[in-house]
């Protein structure tokens, strides 16, 4: 039974968008890849300002039938954004849920068969909770794998596989129901970003998108899955992006020309754009404007939150310096303590002396402290130093130190001045680059 009934306007939408970015580079979409409630509040808040499509996605790793590490299955995460939506009068025909690197990487420590089985099971469960765009992603090796990497052909056999669970699992829903989308390739960066900072990435080779092509359909054909071939809209390839713990790699539209043209032979699609986080609003406008016209975001937003979140408990330190008639919210410490307490999620990510990756743990642009924000410690001292900061104004002098945007724009009569409002604000001006270099213009 299906979870959460799909709307055909919000597919037909995304269609249309990526067939105008074809005809003239001029539109194009940003999918927010996140599950923290302040970056998905945000997200509803732009999406309402700009009668914009809300293109929202799950990763394997935060959203799985087991919970991922969000404690979130698919259709409890499809369902909360439908309760979401409702709260702040979202209509369901303007939300598009998609799964992000859907695929075996949550499970690549085991053996193929089994990674990919709850690879597959996962997928369907993605299609019975709504989603209706799902990124095959079985680029990745596995335990039994061989080393250094596995083949083009084994991707794509291991990424039709995926499809036809998806279409198996579509075929079980009520009739009537908008089909899935699917995005797919072979040069997926890897999920979180770079683990080293010297050197950027290669650039996807134009003969390379078009041997993945054939050798992507020649391994949906096999296993019958023609009409599923038709629904493919994008390709993930490299165009040079990245960002690694302090370094970022900016777009160079010259390197990736050879890359764009290369759509010429392939009419029907545009490049998906991954580990786009931090790249400057120019960049991200030519990006869209030479087809990669989807725009995957989600470190840089959390990164935000957690600018936000310190840029306040600063401003509390402040406020309650020497006063000991109510206990200052420890933040940064309650975050610090749950890393060191289960490092799984950023040890191999930051290399260094101690105070480096007391550093990095916190304040690197591969974000792996957003892995640690549900955890109840921290989520104690979060909701103590919001309630904190709720019971008198803020004074605008320690917000022109510690958040001078937001000061700007307090000054300038566009912000009230209360927590939770001050760090949507935060979020919100990041989701406006991407916005911007969509087209996707709030109204002034």
């Amino acid at each position: 039974m299906i979870l959460r009934t799909p709307n055909d306007d919000a597919a037909i939408r995304l269609q249309e968008v990526l067939r105008a970015n074809r005809k003239s580079g001029r539109a194009g979409t940003y999918a927010v890849c996140s599950s923290h409630p302040a970056v998905i509040e945000a997200a509803f808040q732009q999406s309402l300002a700009d009668g914009s499509l809300l293109h929202l996605e799950s990763t394997s790793s935060q959203v799985n039938q087991f919970g991922g590490y969000t404690s979130s299955t698919p259709s409890q995460f499809a369902q909360w954004i439908d309760s979401k939506a409702k709260e702040v009068g979202l209509p369901a025909n303007r939300i598009l849920l998609g799964g992000d690197h859907l695929g075996p990487y949550p499970w690549r420590h085991e053996a193929s068969s089994a990674a990919l089985e709850k690879a597959c099971s996962l997928v369907r469960d993605c299609i019975a909770a709504g989603y209706q765009k799902i990124h095959l992603d079985a680029s990745m090796g596995c335990a039994d794998d061989p080393k250094p990497g596995i083949s083009e052909r084994t991707i794509a056999n291991r990424a039709a596989r995926l499809c036809q669970a998806a279409e198996e699992a579509y075929r079980e829903l009520p009739s009537g129901l908008p089909q899935p989308l699917y995005v797919i390739g072979t040069e997926v960066p890897t999920p979180g970003g770079e683990t080293q900072d010297t050197g950027g990435p290669a650039v996807t080779r134009a003969e390379d998108v078009h041997r993945t092509f054939e050798v992507f359909r020649a391994a949906f054909v096999e296993l019958g899955l023609d009409a599923a071939w038709e629904r493919i809209i994008a390709l993930v390839v490299q165009p040079g992006v990245e960002f690694g713990p302090n370094s970022i790699f900016e777009y160079d539209r010259a390197k990736a020309a050879p890359l764009s043209a290369a759509l010429q032979s392939h009419p029907r699609i545009v490049y998906e754009a991954h580990s786009s986080d931090y790249q400057s609003q120019q960049a991200l406008t030519c990006m869209v404007e030479d087809h990669f016209a989807i725009l995957k975001v989600g470190p840089w937003l959390t990164f935000a939150y957690r600018e936000a979140v310190l840029a306040l408990s600063a401003v509390e330190s402040e406020l309650d310096q020497n006063t000991s008639s109510r206990r200052t919210a420890a933040v940064r410490e309650a975050l610090e303590q749950a890393m060191l307490e289960d490092p799984a999620h950023w040890r191999s990510y930051y290399q260094g002396e101690d105070q480096e990756l007391r550093r990095d743990r916190v304040y690197a642009y591969s974000d792996r402290c957003r892995y640690y924000w549900h955890r109840p410690a921290v989520q104690e001292e979060i909701a103590r130093l919001l309630n904190n900061l709720s019971t008198r104004p803020i004074p605008l002098t320690l917000l022109s130190q510690f958040l001078p945007l937001e000061y700007h724009a307090i000054r300038a009569g566009e912000l009230q001045g209360t927590p939770d409002q001050l760090i949507q604000y935060h979020i919100r001006k990041v989701i406006a680059v991407y916005a911007n270099a969509c087209s996707v213009k709030s109204p002034a």
